[in-house]
């Protein structure tokens, strides 16, 4: 897979566009916090699972099991490698302890679906976004395990119950439909694919609405949050590349591997820390500093990977 760092860069930068649609409407009065909470669900619950489901039915008969395996494995390796990033680098962006907590999740949680998904589809094509399935799945079992219990500080049963999500359950039929060769009816495969096509505009109109109800100063004047979006988006993707080389030579799954290795935070940190009273404007800050900044980090890694 051949691509130069400008054709990745102008595609980034279509992204941008619809980001930047979504703060036009949004300062304009078009969109309301009810709308994007809805927005966010839609996507969440419906667009985003059709989205996966659609990318398995187009790979189904063209992953091989031990594809999924190599995924797998790279995917769990990045969790590690996230997870010991944030308990070492952590106590260097903040020394209050809840806002320790809160760098080591936004370390380890990264947008894989929102923002991931429709880079991957974007940049790469729609039957890449079925590799992005098996990390979504893991990150759901690493953040309501590890994640809710490094927050609570204790382990509880009672959070793996909402593991069983939309995204879970269409990520476990994902593989169903890869590993045993299911075909959709032709019907079927239409109206799944074309809600999934929703996911893309709508999940960064969304990221608009955010950047349009964020005071510019708390996002762009705080130099720390420059050197984390560094090390997050930079450093920690560049050090796993010639280790996911080590495990495959696959140029789609390493340029795959790469874009999730340089997501930006995700929303999770966020909502995890507002419900234990945490306060979240520095992580909605960088949230939002990620997501702008992986327009241009995105394709520089990319290029790395040839």
């Amino acid at each position: 897979m051949n691509m130069t760092v400008f054709t990745v860069f102008f595609q980034m930068l279509a992204l941008l566009i619809m980001i930047g649609a979504g703060y036009f409407m949004a300062r304009k009065g078009m969109m309301d916090e009810h709308t994007n909470a809805q927005m966010s669900r839609m996507i969440v619950s419906v667009f985003n699972p059709m989205l996966i489901l659609s990318s398995a039915a187009g790979s189904a008969g063209l992953v091989s099991p031990e594809t999924i395996a190599t995924v797998g494995l790279i995917a769990l390796g990045m969790f590690g490698i996230f997870i010991a990033a944030g308990m070492i680098l952590s106590p260097f962006f903040d020394k209050a302890p809840d806002q320790r907590k809160i760098f080591q999740m936004m370390f380890v949680f990264s947008n894989l679906g929102f923002i991931g998904i429709p880079v991957v589809g974007s940049i790469l094509g729609t039957q890449y976004v079925v590799y992005v399935t098996e990390f979504l799945l893991l990150y759901t079992i690493v953040f309501y395990t590890y994640g809710v219990a490094m927050m609570d500080g204790k382990f509880s049963l009672s959070s793996l119950k909402a593991m069983v999500n939309p995204g879970l359950i269409s990520g476990l039929a994902a593989v169903l439909i890869i590993v045993l060769n299911i075909p959709l009816p032709g019907f079927l495969m239409t109206a799944v694919t074309y809600l999934g096509n929703v996911t893309s505009p709508m999940a960064l109109v969304a990221v608009g609405f955010a950047l349009a109800h964020t005071d510019p100063k708390r996002i762009f004047c705080q130099p720390k949050l420059y050197v984390f979006s560094v090390v997050k988006l930079l450093a920690l993707p560049l050090l796993m590349l010639p280790l996911v080389r080590l495990v495959t030579d696959d140029a789609a799954l390493l340029s795959v591997c790469m874009v999730m290795f340089g997501m930006p935070i995700g929303n999770m940190p966020l909502i995890l820390g507002n419900q234990k009273g945490i306060d979240g404007s520095t992580c909605s800050a960088a949230i939002i500093l990620t997501t702008i900044l992986c327009v241009f980090t995105i394709p520089v890694l990319l290029a790395l990977v040839g």
